[in-house]
């Protein structure tokens, strides 16, 4: 199986939904829970922590997200996780949130700022000196120090500096955060504002503690799969023909032996909205309006919701290929669970607000569940399969959208079309002044640099994917 471990947290994390599918496969979950932290940090191995006992903490915490509970909403400490896996089985998923912040893990990382490092000459230039607002810079003992009282952070020092002894420190997660929905509270602890939070998961990638998790549904999921009276169709994301070293007919085939009844490429649903969004479109422009935006991802129609109101007018009204896949399960089951797999968090949020998809998992909580079931894609027959068109799996890339849908375009030349490569702090002061500083009347925005294939959720190496989905396009 093709795996992208960003880390030793990330693959903690993996480790954990391994144990847990699979215990959820096995009907053993209630018994091996509690069992989790203390077999993954035994006491004859080296810690991570200060302690043995806040490894164990942070493993059981973790497990706790990957049950499918919020941290911040644990009432006692001393409830045990077979206590939550019990109550998971009864009550289904039920987290209020997509995103928890497992303060245990947290190191607390100190505010962000400059410092200078010892490659510093103390040239006789001095333009650190020079440039600083605040007079916050001074030469000690032949070498360049920073006031951090006096400091505002301007960054003009590290510019100035000829020998890149000017360093910036700063907090990943805040850093990665294009809304600034993180900030540190009274107590020094990181703190998500869910109020203004797009869900785009840029903070559970660039968290090196691995502090920041997603709300599983695995275990939800897998209950469902394993009933003989639920029909649960699955709806993969383009996307996800890059995560593994298999063809799609492969990866349809492990679908069905993982135990879904039945599978729906999202790429047919992706068909559906070039057709939509070029139509519209086309209604726009002629009736005078002067932008159009793409909406199939959802952590950018977050951030217009949230942020960005001026945008709301220009937004497709057109549904995304997800919601469109998911009406032609129910076309074909009415009564089927409807589950999207996907890279991405913030299709959760969109699936809680239409109402249309039941679950949401991502690429790599489905690679736990492979792993967990034995079940490995690459090792599944090849036969021919029903395939979605080029363009509609080139929506996995950035620019496939804006591409596909001018593809359908009667009348190209009226359109000059931009794309938003990955949302950004500055791309997000960009986009809120859309008409004024975009010379285009058709902007696809993706919230992941390099599109769907960049998710939170994925597997694979975005650029490895890209030219995965790219070959298998072509071929």
């Amino acid at each position: 199986m093709a795996e992208r471990i960003f880390n030793n947290a990330r693959r903690i994390c993996r480790e954990i939904m391994i144990r847990i599918a699979k215990g959820a496969f096995n009907s053993t979950l209630a018994e091996i829970a509690d069992r989790i932290p203390l077999e993954m940090r035994p006491s004859d191995k080296p810690v991570t922590r200060c302690c043995i006992y806040k490894d164990r903490a942070v493993i059981k915490y973790r497990c706790m997200a990957s049950l499918g509970f919020a941290v911040e909403n644990e009432e006692d400490e001393l409830t045990t996780l077979a206590e939550y896996t019990d109550k998971v089985k009864a009550e289904g998923f039920t987290a209020d949130r997509h995103l928890t912040l497992l303060d245990v893990a947290c190191s607390s990382c100190p505010k962000a700022h400059y410092t200078i490092s010892n490659t510093c000459r103390g040239c006789a230039a001095r333009p650190c000196t020079i440039v600083c607002p605040k007079n916050a810079i001074a030469v000690v003992n032949g070498k360049a120090s920073i006031d951090e009282s006096l400091c505002i952070n301007c960054g003009k020092c590290l510019s100035a500096c000829p020998f890149n002894a000017v360093i910036r420190i700063p907090i990943p997660c805040e850093e990665s955060c294009p809304v600034k929905a993180i900030y540190e509270d009274s107590e020094g602890r990181r703190i998500i504002d869910h109020d203004k939070c797009i869900n785009c998961g840029k903070c559970i990638v660039a968290c090196p503690f691995g502090a920041i998790m997603e709300c599983s549904q695995v275990v939800s999921l897998i209950q469902a799969l394993k009933s003989a009276d639920k029909h649960v169709t699955a709806l993969p994301a383009p996307a996800l023909e890059g995560q593994f070293p298999a063809s799609w007919a492969q990866l349809e085939k492990a679908l069905l032996k993982l135990g879904f009844d039945d599978v729906i490429h999202v790429g047919f649903g992706a068909e559906k909205t070039i057709v939509h969004e070029a139509e519209e479109l086309a209604h726009k422009l002629d009736s005078g309006q002067k932008l159009m935006t793409t909406s199939c991802c959802p952590a950018y129609v977050q951030f217009v919701d949230k942020h960005a109101d001026n945008l709301k007018p220009f937004i497709s009204d057109t549904p995304s290929p997800m919601l469109f896949a998911a009406q032609m399960a129910r076309e074909k089951s009415n009564n089927t669970i409807t589950v999207f797999i996907g890279p991405c968090l913030a299709k959760r949020q969109e699936a809680r607000a239409n109402g249309k998809v039941d679950m949401v998992i991502s690429f790599e909580e489905l690679g736990a569940m492979m792993v967990a079931a034995e079940i490995f894609p690459d090792e599944m027959p090849v036969d021919d399969v029903n395939m979605p068109s080029g363009p509609a799996r080139g929506f996995a890339i950035s620019s496939g959208v804006s591409a596909a849908v001018l593809g359908k375009y009667n009348g190209k030349e009226q359109v000059k079309a931009e794309s938003v490569d990955g949302i950004d702090r500055k791309s997000a002061v960009k986009l809120k002044n859309a008409l004024k500083l975009y010379d285009a009347n058709f902007i696809e925005v993706m919230a992941c640099e390099g599109g769907c294939v960049a998710g939170p959720g994925i597997l694979m190496q975005p650029e490895k994917a890209a030219k995965q989905i790219r070959k298998a396009i072509e071929e």
